[in-house]
Formats: structure tokens, C-alpha cells, sequence
């Protein structure tokens, strides 16, 4: 992460608060004003931290080194092929959470939260890495927010089945690559492989006490998941409103190492970073899809759909139809989508008023607009029907083929 932050520094992409700041509030509410890293030098006292690391497209396509129009098409075409190296065997001390700037974002959150942490696991010959939000309960222990059926999820339930519990280890100030991979739906266990990919071709792993192997990180927590379980929450997620408290196990945490100097990494609950890891992974899963109905050129989920509810798909039509399977496709690709807007080429899906435009002028809504209702969504949605079920809206904002000349702009050469 180290490299990273001096590489957009070089960008004039960072900014330095050099004064002292408070964990409670003050630095959260510093990363809601700008989409620029912000480095903390005296975060409650004189401990390091960043926000914002990747809070906007530009901040990723650095990341990535792919210019920013380009990064959907680029990982949609990009595989899990990456090289694992063996790296070294950390040295574990003992654990205490209090050491470590942990924030807490909204004065309704039910405490501090850890929110750049990626959890790896292992269990039966099988790795996963991915972000869960973890409330501090004390220095040795969290509360997790595993959603159901998902990959560590799994894992757990594998690991109690067999009356063991889940080996995990927790990672802040990762590489952003590492961080995205880490966010992004792939095959069971090739998280790191990807993000080998996007590191250029291959990534070293170190071993945890416990067996589990983790990135170069400036953080590392490791210890166990077991049966017990506490109430976690309330707690602001992606939409801006709170979650509710739900029941979460506990995390125990055995071992802690860390880097000298370490610089602690959080990210703004609902912020412009939180929404880029939420939905950009989604967006070459959702240019496939589409790719497999029509001709895609790119894929967009907005800031204002809080990047997860609201997707831009731009295509090149070569029947009437596409533009409706194409709405189909977004929405099997993505089920958390809950609207979905089809333009034409000449359409910038980057500019939501380009966007407006198009509906403004292409659409007509008795045959242009579908509804679906019945169908799961998100369970974010503070607005998401009592069952989990939601409707869904998809707009074809696309030229009537045949037509175009009615929809020429005008334009100087």
C-alpha cells in the first residue's frame, strides 16, 4: 500500500493532515468532503492512517494502470491465472485492538468499526479472502458481519460441522488490487490469483501462525471463529442509512503483527470508496453478461444508485431487441441491480446528464420502460419488501433502429 500512496502522491493526489485527529467523527467526516487520499499523521495521538485510498475512478485506474474508461472492459477480459509465491512466516504478538486507530464513523453506529478489512479463511484445503465489516467488542475480540451463503460464511458453518472452528486472519493497508480482488466474485479460492492478475502476473503470500496465508499487509490480525455469537449494529452500510442489529459471530483473535510505522487504512461507511469496492467488481461480471446478448462497450454503477442499485450499460445495437435482453442480462448478472438505464454509443455513461438526456429524448415509456416485480434484491434496500423480494425497473434508452436520423445532435466539426 506503501508504493501506492507515494504513487499518488507524485499525482498531487494526497493530502497530509498534519494536525491532530480524532478517530470519533472528525477524520470520517474529513474523507465525506474530498475523493482525494487523505493521510493522517496524528490520528489520536501519533498513529498513522489513510482514507479515501480509492474513492474514485481515477484513484483505481492508478491503482491498476489502466486509464479510466478502460478499466470495465479490461477486467472483464482479465482471468484468475496469477502466480501464488510463498512468502515468509510472520511473527505474531499478542493482540490488542485498542492499539489501532479504529473509528467510529456515525454517532449511531453501535461502536468502532473495522471497514478495510480483508478476512482470509481457510478450511479443508480451501482459501477465501473478502471484506466483512467487524465491530470491536474489547481488545481480543469482533463481531462479524458474515452474510449468508456467502463464501466464508460457508466455510464456517463446513468448519463447525465438524466441531472446529474457522481459522481466519484479517489484513488492513493492503495493496488497493489486493483489496478489490478481494471484493470481486470469482471462482472458490482464486481471490489472490486475481489479483496476482491485476498485480501484473504473480503475488507473494505469507503464513499466519495459525496456517492461513495473507498479502503484504501493514496490519495483520489472526485467531478464530467459533459458535458464539453477539449482536452486531447498528451500523451505516452502502446506502447511507443503518443496517440493523443483527446476531454475528465472534471473532477471537489469538496473534497481531504489524509493520513499524503502521498505517492504518479505513474506509467511510456509504463514502465514494466504500461505493467503488462495492460495485465496480460487479461491473465486468455485468459486461459479460451483456456481451453474451449484444455488443457492450461498457458498464457504469453510479454514486448516486450508492453504487450498487443503479447500473449504466452502454451498447452498440445490431437488432431492435438488444437493448431489452441486455436489461435481462444486467439484471441476472448483478441481482442486487435495481434499475438499469440502456444507451447508445454517442451516450457518455460517465455523465449522468448525458444519461438524462437519453432518457429524455429516447424513451417512451408504455414501450420503453419494464418492470419486474417478485424478484430478490438487495437487502440494503431500506425500501426492499418485507419477504426480500423487490421490482425492479429496467429503461431502454437506446435510438428506435431505423430512425436515427431523428436523433442526430447537432454538433460543430
Amino acid at each position: 500500500m506503501r508504493n501506492f500512496i507515494e504513487k499518488m502522491r507524485e499525482e498531487g493526489r494526497v493530502i497530509d493532515i498534519e494536525d491532530p485527529c480524532s478517530t470519533i467523527f472528525e477524520a470520517p467526516k474529513l474523507a465525506s468532503e474530498t475523493d482525494d487520499l487523505l493521510f493522517f499523521h496524528k490520528l489520536d495521538g501519533d498513529r498513522k492512517g489513510v482514507m479515501n485510498v480509492t474513492a474514485s475512478r481515477a484513484s483505481l485506474s492508478c491503482a491498476l494502470g489502466v486509464p479510466e474508461h478502460d478499466i470495465v472492459p479490461r477486467l472483464a477480459a482479465t482471468g484468475q491465472n496469477g502466480t501464488i509465491m510463498e512468502g515468509e512466516r510472520l511473527n505474531m504478538g499478542q493482540p490488542d485492538l485498542s492499539s489501532l486507530p479504529v473509528m467510529k464513523h456515525f454517532p449511531l453506529d453501535a461502536g468502532r468499526y473495522l471497514t478495510s478489512a480483508v478476512v482470509f479463511s481457510q478450511y479443508g484445503g480451501v482459501e477465501n479472502a473478502s471484506i466483512h465489516r467487524m465491530q470491536v467488542l474489547d481488545e481480543k475480540r469482533l463481531a462479524a458481519r458474515l452474510v449468508e451463503g456467502r463464501h466464508t460464511h460457508s466455510l464456517l458453518q463446513d468448519a463447525l460441522a465438524d466441531g472446529e472452528r474457522l481459522p481466519v486472519a484479517i489484513t488492513i493497508g493492503t495493496h488497493p488490487a489486493v483489496t478489490f480482488a478481494s471484493c470481486t466474485r470469482v471462482p472458490q479460492g482464486k481471490e489472490m490469483q486475481y489479483a496476482a492478475e491485476l498485480l501484473g502476473g504473480d503475488i507473494s503470500l505469507n503464513t499466519c501462525s495459525n496456517g492461513v496465508r495473507v498479502p503484504d499487509a501493514e496490519i495483520v490480525l489472526e485467531g478464530y471463529i467459533g459458535s458464539e455469537t453477539t449482536e452486531e449494529g447498528p451500523f451505516v452500510d452502502i446506502t447511507g442509512t443503518y443496517d440493523p442489529i443483527r446476531q454475528g459471530p465472534v471473532i477471537e483473535l489469538t496473534g497481531m503483527y504489524m509493520k513499524p510505522d503502521a498505517i492504518y487504512h479505513g474506509i467511510l461507511p456509504a463514502g465514494n470508496e466504500h461505493k467503488i469496492l462495492m460495485g465496480m467488481p460487479y461491473e465486468p461480471k455485468i459486461f459479460q453478461a451483456v456481451a453474451g446478448v449484444t455488443r457492450v462497450k461498457n458498464v457504469v454503477l453510479t454514486t448516486g444508485g450508492c453504487g450498487y442499485l443503479h447500473g449504466i450499460v452502454q451498447i452498440k445495437k445490431s437488432t431492435q431487441g438488444d437493448a431489452k435482453n441486455a436489461i435481462m442480462a444486467a439484471f441476472a448478472a448483478h441481482t442486487s441491480l435495481k434499475h438499469v438505464v440502456v444507451v447508445d454509443e454517442d451516450i457518455n455513461p460517465f455523465r449522468m446528464e448525458d444519461v438524462e438526456y437519453a432518457i429524455a429524448t429516447r424513451v417512451r415509456a408504455d414501450r420503453d420502460v419494464m418492470v419486474i416485480v417478485g424478484v430478490r434484491g438487495s437487502s440494503l434496500d431500506p425500501c426492499r419488501i418485507g419477504d426480500g423480494t423487490n421490482v425492479k425497473m429496467g429503461i431502454d434508452a437506446t435510438m428506435v433502429m431505423g430512425e436515427e436520423e431523428k436523433f442526430i445532435r447537432a454538433e460543430w466539426d
